[in-house]
């Protein structure tokens, strides 16, 4: 997505600007800000089709900045943090981010999962004529070129990745798929260790689309195996 507006938000002004460099130099227009205030007033007067956050910031931290970003929008949200646990990842992916990075980070992996974030958000939200289509199965409806998803006949707002894991199980219905294959399938990368972002993500689409998120009715996991959703 050549010329796509990117939004920086980190107090610290040198990774700011060393992202900023990179990321001109791919062809992208650059915002900045050094703050999760000024950054929502940039998001919300411009059109931004990527965020990378900094978590650790005064005053608004980057998780609450990104939930205050998902009650009106799925762009790809990047989050960077020192923090490197993965309870800590577990929570910034739980708030609705996309990807997570660890600083220090090197800038040419964070280029490839900012072309990575972009292509699957312009391919999921109808830009690709080959995803006309429409999915029924399970108390769900899954408008693949519209981006728009019903669960019980409520509307659901998903990120991009949520999407495409809940497009991946609707659209396959009775067939149970392994974390790692849903990861290698999403993210077009192959697992190389065990990790929780796959369950985080099946979590939080619970929480979205289920009646009762303990008690899943939809998005159905058989232990020792993986998730399903039954047609």
């Amino acid at each position: 997505m050549q010329g796509a507006s990117i939004l920086v938000v980190d107090d610290d002004k040198e990774i700011a600007d060393l992202v900023e460099i990179h990321l001109v130099s791919d062809g992208y227009k650059v915002f900045k800000a050094n703050s999760a205030k000024e950054g929502m007033k940039i998001f919300e007067s411009n059109e931004i089709q990527l965020m990378i956050l900094d978590i650790m910031m005064p005053e608004i931290d980057g998780l609450t900045m990104c939930e205050m970003v998902r009650k009106t929008s799925n762009i790809p949200i990047i989050m960077l943090s020192a923090k490197s646990t993965d309870l800590d990842k577990i929570v910034g992916l739980s708030t609705g981010a996309d990807d997570y990075m660890i600083k220090p980070f090197n800038p040419l992996e964070l280029m490839a999962r900012v072309k990575s974030q972009l292509r699957r958000f312009t391919t999921f939200n109808g830009t690709k004529e080959k995803e006309k289509e429409i999915i029924v199965v399970n108390n769900l409806i899954i408008d693949v070129e519209n981006h728009i998803v019903k669960a019980y006949d409520e509307e659901v707002k998903l990120t991009p990745i949520e999407f495409k894991i809940l497009s991946l199980l609707a659209g396959n219905p009775g067939k149970v798929f392994s974390t790692d294959e849903i990861f290698e399938q999403v993210w077009n990368e192959k697992m190389y260790e065990a990790n929780n972002t796959v369950m985080v993500h099946i979590r939080r689409l619970r929480e979205k689309i289920e009646v009762n998120p303990r008690e899943a009715q939809i998005i159905k996991t058989v232990w020792g195996v993986g998730y399903k959703i039954d047609g």
